[in-house]
């Protein structure tokens, strides 16, 4: 399948997650960004630059994308909040109703709004894809998420100790 088909397609399925999916192209178009409701088709799990930094050790700022897209095998969209850098891992919606690690990584769902970039959105500035979806329906598996929620857990835990 070509790639700007996929993209397509990919784009319509995310587009889905709003109740009026052609808001969300209009904002892609205009903004970059669109914010979708979460709860619907996915959930978004917040993760840190430190937790992830952590989990992955990674030689060089570059080495993240790749870092993640082998240990998530998912989606991942990268965010600079006023708390600093953020990564959200996307996740089955249903998954967030049993998630157990609130405190340091929240699984964001039902009446919570994600600012999602446009498909061909890959680098800064702004929110960007660190690791683009790769089809429709294409989500990381939520227990990737959790192991490396606990790598990061127990490397900062490590750097905190010595």
């Amino acid at each position: 399948m070509e790639k700007h088909v996929l993209d397509r397609l990919i784009a319509e399925w995310l587009a889905r997650a709003h109740p009026v999916p052609a808001q969300v192209l209009l904002e892609w178009s205009e903004h970059g960004v669109a914010l979708l409701p979460l709860g619907r088709s996915f959930a978004a799990v917040r993760l840190t630059e430190a937790l992830v930094n952590g989990a992955l050790r990674p030689d060089a700022p570059d080495l993240v994308a790749k870092a993640l897209a082998e240990r998530l095998d998912g989606p991942v969209i990268h965010d600079y909040r006023t708390a600093g850098p953020t990564y959200y891992a996307l996740i089955q919606w249903h998954a967030g109703l049993v998630w157990d690690y609130s405190e340091t990584a929240p699984c964001l769902q039902s009446d919570t709004y994600l600012g999602v970039p446009r498909i061909g959105r890959r680098e800064p500035p702004g929110t960007y894809w660190v690791v683009p979806p790769r089809y429709e329906g294409d989500l990381c598996r939520p227990q990737a998420v959790r192991d490396l929620i606990d790598a990061g857990h127990q490397r900062v835990g490590e750097n905190t100790s010595a």
